[in-house]
């Protein structure tokens, strides 16, 4: 869960959060830490050596929830994602896809994958990343991520930001 559980989604809100992680710090080193509402524990920010990651929509539990509900909240998660791209590409031109099924597959059989894709993953955000980069002078890049991590969780909405060129997954080749 996150600390964005039970708010609708705002395209206008959730672009405006976007541009705001370009101010946002990021650690130039130092071990991937996730932070929680001190309150309810809910992740609320996730930060690691040169990127900062935060939710920002949570769709509702699919918990005993099946077709054709459960295939409008995929759907409904999906043009959320795509609203705010075309909001940010208005304003960073287009994106890039990079898929993380290459990373994915290496973490789940155990092998080591960047910090960044660690971090993605233990929040279940198992989606393509949606890049834009560099957007500032700093050499900034902003990506978002949408994640599912099981047929009951909930849908998830991140925004990412990086002060340093964004890890090229290699293609999965099928070995571990």
């Amino acid at each position: 869960m996150t600390s964005r559980a039970g708010e609708p989604f705002d395209v206008e809100r959730a672009a405006a959060e976007v541009t705001g992680l370009l101010a946002a710090p990021v650690p130039a080193g130092g071990p991937t830490t996730a932070e929680g509402d001190p309150v309810t524990g809910e992740w609320t920010a996730t930060a690691g050596e040169g990127f900062r990651i935060v939710p920002l929509w949570e769709g509702a539990p699919l918990t005993g929830v099946y077709a054709p509900e459960w295939n409008g909240a995929e759907e409904a998660a999906e043009a959320h994602l795509t609203g705010l791209a075309r909001v940010l590409d208005g304003l960073w031109g287009p994106h890039r896809t990079v898929r993380l099924d290459g990373p994915m597959m290496r973490s789940q059989g155990g092998s080591p994958v960047d910090p960044l894709f660690e971090a993605l993953f233990a929040e279940d955000l198992y989606g393509d990343l949606e890049v834009w980069d560099p957007v500032d002078p700093g050499g900034r890049w902003i990506a978002l991520i949408r994640g599912h991590s099981d047929g009951d969780a909930p849908f998830v909405l991140a925004a990412l930001v990086g002060d340093r060129p964004i890890p090229e997954p290699a293609d999965f080749d099928g070995r571990l």
